[in-house]
Parts: structure tokens; C-alpha cells; sequence
């Protein structure tokens, strides 16, 4: 696979290179990128399947506490200008900088 369409994961492969785990651990919590289509497109790659198994479940959790977040706050709307609830919108700000803060390194 790698040989047939070497261009195309080109700009895959050189992240999993340089950040293989933090790369899938963001690609985890995009929610733009469905769960299968990374699947197939890191099984392409050369990251290993432990890695890929530990950085999945790491992933998927802060995911799924804030969709479940956010599901919750979607069922509590009314009305139309309930969507706009500091909660939801909270949830999917989460969402968004959660690996901002995780790649944020550490002082000492």
C-alpha cells in the first residue's frame, strides 16, 4: 500500500513520523474525522498496533465524556435559542483545545 499510494499518506506518514501517538491522539478528537475512516487511514501507516490500541482508548475518552456532555445539554434545549447554552457551547470549546492543552508542555 505504501508503494501504490506513497503520495497520497505522504502527509500522514510524516506526522506519524514526527509525532506518531500526539498525531492519532488529535485525530481522535476532531470530530470532522470519523473513528473508521482514521482507523483505515493509520492502519496504513507504519505506527505500531499497541500504540495504536493505548492512543485510541486515550483518545476516544475525553471524546466521549464531552459528547456525552453534549448530548446531555441538546436534550435539555426548548427552545431554538437554547442551542446557544453556555454548556453545549462549553462542551465543544473542550473539544477544541483539549489537545492544545495536552501537547502544552510542562513547566518545572
Amino acid at each position: 500500500m505504501q508503494r501504490r499510494f506513497g503520495d497520497r499518506l505522504g502527509a500522514i506518514n510524516a506526522g506519524v513520523a514526527k509525532d506518531g501517538p500526539f498525531y492519532l491522539f488529535t485525530l481522535r478528537l476532531v470530530p470532522i474525522f470519523p473513528f473508521f475512516v482514521v482507523n483505515l487511514v493509520m492502519a496504513l501507516t507504519p505506527l505500531r498496533t499497541s500504540t495504536f490500541y493505548w492512543v485510541s482508548q486515550l483518545g476516544m475518552l475525553p471524546a466521549t465524556l464531552v459528547y456525552v456532555n453534549a448530548g446531555r445539554e441538546i436534550g435539555r434545549i426548548d427552545s431554538l435559542s437554547g442551542i446557544l447554552s453556555p454548556g453545549l457551547l462549553l462542551s465543544f470549546v473542550l473539544l477544541g483545545i483539549f489537545p492544545l492543552i495536552a501537547r502544552r508542555p510542562s513547566r518545572s
